[in-house]
């Protein structure tokens, strides 16, 4: 399938993260705010481990407050408990958008970016430039490089259910767009997949 080129930088794909728009989803961004939990499962182990939330909303100070318990390799646990500011900015057809702001420091310098997405990748969450994150995609060659990460059918089904509307004003919406690129990426791994196996079962066929 191509080459796997090693990184320095560790990999934002495996890391617990919090999307603003999965927090909309959930109707978090909804009156006053919310309360609750988000769990992960861990896919070797089986292991669940969750975080507590709470978004306030409606105040001079919007914010996402996160707490939860780390577990060092020791055994011994710390606790968390945080707030990170919450930002919005107006949508093309209507209606805002939510952004987290990464409130910390990285080698001594103040972050402050606008992201939709923070990764575990230490003991708080923060933004992937803080961590210094890649994608697994980028350490792909060869026909995996042309592929790029691997769209699959849960993740396209549920791109589908965020998509409130297909088009407006007789163009399509930029989110449709986007689910449609996806949607056509998805099939032509599937297609590369397939050529790959058969030329290589073609191989070993005329080697046999």
């Amino acid at each position: 399938m191509g080459r796997y080129y090693r990184s320095k930088k560790e990999e934002a794909d495996s890391l617990k993260k919090i999307h603003t728009w999965q927090l909309k989803n959930y109707g978090y961004f909804k009156g006053w705010g919310a309360s609750g939990s988000l769990n992960w499962t861990n896919n070797f182990t089986g292991m669940q481990t969750s975080v507590g939330i709470q978004t306030v909303l409606g105040n001079n100070e919007d914010y996402l407050r996160i707490y939860y318990t780390q577990t060092k390799q020791d055994g011994e646990k710390k606790d968390f408990d945080y707030k990170l500011p919450l930002l919005t900015t107006p949508c093309h057809f209507g209606g805002s958008r939510y952004w987290f702001r990464c409130n910390w420091y990285a080698n001594g310098i103040y972050c402050g970016r606008r992201v939709g997405t923070l990764y575990l990748g230490g003991d708080v969450f923060a933004c992937r430039y803080c961590y210094n994150l890649t994608y697994s995609c980028r350490n792909l060659g060869g026909i995996s490089k042309y592929e790029g990460a691997i769209i699959s059918i849960p993740d396209l089904d549920n791109l589908r259910k965020i998509i409130k509307r297909q088009s407006y004003a007789g163009k399509l919406t930029r989110r449709y767009r986007s689910y449609l690129k996806k949607e056509r990426k998805s099939k032509l791994q599937v297609m590369l997949m397939a050529r790959f196996i058969e030329r290589r079962h073609k191989r070993r066929h005329n080697n046999a």
